[in-house]
């Protein structure tokens, strides 16, 4: 039997920030600079992992260490993402959201330090660890704060604006890290994002102020912590879309492993192709997330747009996966290219409006709500990246039907859990 929607406390309006929340209203009258900021810490994470890649050779030549050590720290950064949210969401739940991420950001900076001076591979490995972990804090959080601002239509319309920011910086950050790698060695790339570090550490201090008041914080430790993300479990609507959400990524996270591979060894692109196609691939994420704030949300309703989302990312990895294998004749690069294309742009209504849809249900919980949510997308998407090169090296079929199966259980999930047209919980069809 679903579960009811949890009581959250204080009383909504859809389309507005909770009344019950002036603190929060002072705070998102500042707009812009709200935006700028929390989009600098959603873009940190990509920033962290991106701008690092130019430099794997050169690291692997200057620790004297086996190519697949040096993919550890690639990992070992991605596990801290994924499982230092777990840790930041209920921190922010009970002690507000500024303290915990100002510590958050604050390792963060001391730990990318010394990743530019580690003088070995095993110390690297350790320190990308940890700033993982801390840098999960600004992805978590900055869900949460905008929960704590938002509600309704505006809160979808919010994810689709960051998606604008978070979306451009996997796209900047090689282009970053090798011009950095131009005038210094891969130590500069560390020194830069320690850089960055300090002056989100900064503006955050300075500009963020708190968005959860003290009547609306939780108590209790790990224990309380834990009832809280099984009680939201429990919720099957609320499961339906993280496990929506966390599928959906995982066919974008198998893009990412895959394409590089796919596009340059199997269909001959060079590097400069293969570069302005995955720029052009996250512009039609960029600008599909922007029509989908500025015009659909509000019109239409949240789910049906997240259908349409599903519908079209499965329609996509359906004719990938037919061009791949053969079905269609011996096909080029420019079909395969414009399927991948297709595939991203759907993101851009699928991703936003989970995140909406998902905490719009949690009220009571955003921190842990958005550290579920975090933290099974970065889980389901490490299981499903490795699959994309089991059948080996001479294949684009193994990505193609990772991200088909990917797609179909989205879908399965979506209309299986979250019953769109039955579900009992907040409407956002309109303002």
């Amino acid at each position: 039997m679903e579960q009811s929607m949890p009581e959250s406390g204080h009383k909504t309006t859809r389309g507005h920030i909770p009344e019950s929340a002036p603190v929060a209203t002072a705070v998102r009258r500042t707009g812009l600079l709200v935006t700028l900021v929390l989009g600098g810490l959603t873009a940190l994470p990509p920033l962290s992992m991106d701008m690092y890649l130019p430099a794997l050779p050169e690291v692997t030549s200057a620790l004297g260490a086996p190519a697949a050590t040096v993919q550890l720290t690639l990992t070992a950064c991605l596990a801290g993402m994924a499982l230092g949210q777990l840790v930041v969401g209920p921190m922010s739940d009970k002690w507000g959201r500024r303290r915990p991420l100002l510590i958050g950001m604050t390792v963060y900076v001391l730990a990318t330090a010394v990743c530019a001076l580690a003088p070995s591979v095993e110390l690297l490995v350790g320190f990308r660890l940890l700033q993982g972990l801390a840098g999960a804090a600004g992805i978590v959080i900055a869900r949460a704060v905008v929960r704590d601002l938002y509600d309704g239509v505006e809160m979808a319309r919010f994810f689709s604006t960051l998606m604008l920011i978070s979306g451009a910086a996997p796209i900047v950050a090689p282009l970053i890290g090798g011009q950095i790698l131009r005038i210094t060695d891969w130590r500069g790339v560390f020194h830069v994002l320690t850089a960055i570090g300090v002056l989100l550490t900064v503006v955050v201090w300075r500009f963020l102020h708190e968005t959860l008041p003290p009547e609306r914080r939780h108590e209790g430790g790990v224990g309380q912590a834990l009832r809280t993300m099984r009680g939201l479990l429990a919720d099957r609507t609320f499961t339906g879309y993280v496990l929506t959400g966390g599928l959906a990524f995982a066919a974008l996270f198998a893009y990412i492993s895959a394409s590089p591979f796919v596009i340059q060894e199997i269909y001959g692109a060079s590097p400069q192709t293969f570069s302005l196609l995955f720029g052009l691939n996250s512009v039609g994420l960029v600008i599909v997330g922007q029509i989908n704030g500025k015009l659909l949300v509000g019109r239409v309703s949240l789910d049906k747009v997240l259908g349409w989302g599903i519908a079209t990312l499965l329609l996509a990895a359906l004719a990938l996966t037919l061009m791949t294998s053969g079905a269609f004749g011996e096909v080029g690069l420019a079909p395969v290219a414009a399927g991948l294309f297709v595939l991203m742009s759907a993101m851009g209504l699928t991703l936003p409006n989970t995140n909406a849809q998902a905490l719009l249900r949690t009220p009571h919980a955003a921190g842990s709500a958005s550290a579920l949510l975090g933290t099974s997308s970065f889980l389901i998407g490490a299981v499903a990246s490795p699959l994309v090169g089991i059948a080996g090296e001479h294949t684009a079929v193994p990505m193609a039907v990772v991200q088909l199966s990917c797609a179909a259980l989205a879908l399965a999930c979506f209309l299986g859990l979250c019953r769109p047209r039955r579900t009992a919980g907040p409407r956002v069809d309109t303002p």
